[in-house]
């Protein structure tokens, strides 16, 4: 018997709802229906997910802990925020690498969202000693960032994505064959979903198989910064 899914359109109904109602009474007044259409059906997907991905990578972790896990917390820091919104009106699941201590390291990540879905892999913002890295690593291996994100398993999938710099970095070519590549800020690769892929039985198993088209991205990504795969 097909298992249903965790993931229902009750959840995307209540992000909306949050959207247009973003204060701490109606959430108090709305925080069962968190519980059961947002936070506990995130919790089952981690938790499901954890066994598809440490065939994957042993490295990658799915932490179904309601605090300090792969949920993203749902109340936003708005200590230097103009907005002071409380909370956040998606629901972020990041499946770290087991020594990323931040949002930061290489990793797996969902986004959900009432317009915006989407699966990403890869190392987001990364301060300025890390991105130098990957960069030295595609200068060093063309070849291997070129299998990475060239294959066709890959590029079908997925698209790169993030911030970049306007100008090639001190010491690369302009007319190098991966200049945009190496401008990047962001390396992130991701692919957007629609709602009915989300809410379809068995959904944790097509998320894995996404996230092993994107493992020779990542354990490219985990070789340049120094971390198995």
């Amino acid at each position: 018997m097909t298992r249903k899914h965790p993931f229902r359109p009750a959840l995307f109904r209540f992000l909306e709802e949050l959207a247009a109602n973003n204060d701490r009474a109606w959430f108090e007044a709305n925080k069962e229906r968190y519980e059961d259409c947002v936070r506990g059906p995130a919790l089952e997907f981690i938790a499901a997910c954890a066994p598809l991905l440490e065939r994957i990578s042993p490295h990658v972790v799915a932490d179904p802990r309601k605090q300090g896990g792969s949920l993203f917390r749902i109340h936003r820091d708005v200590r230097f925020a103009r907005d002071k919104s409380p909370y956040k009106t998606y629901t972020g699941i990041q499946f770290r690498h087991a020594q990323g201590r931040d949002a930061h390291a290489p990793g797996f990540y969902l986004h959900l969202e009432p317009r915006q879905i989407f699966l990403g892999m890869g190392i987001w913002r990364p301060d300025a000693p890390t991105a130098r890295r990957v960069r030295e690593a595609i200068l060093a291996d063309p070849a291997g960032w070129k299998r990475a994100t060239r294959s066709k398993p890959f590029a079908q999938a997925f698209d790169l994505a993030g911030d970049a710099l306007k100008r090639p970095p001190a010491g690369v070519a302009p007319d190098h064959p991966f200049v945009e590549d190496l401008k990047r800020k962001d390396f992130i690769a991701t692919r957007h979903l629609a709602p009915g892929e989300v809410t379809a039985p068995d959904f944790e198993r097509d998320f894995a198989g996404l996230c092993k088209r994107g493992a020779p991205f990542m354990r490219f990504l985990c070789g340049a910064v120094g971390v198995p795969f």
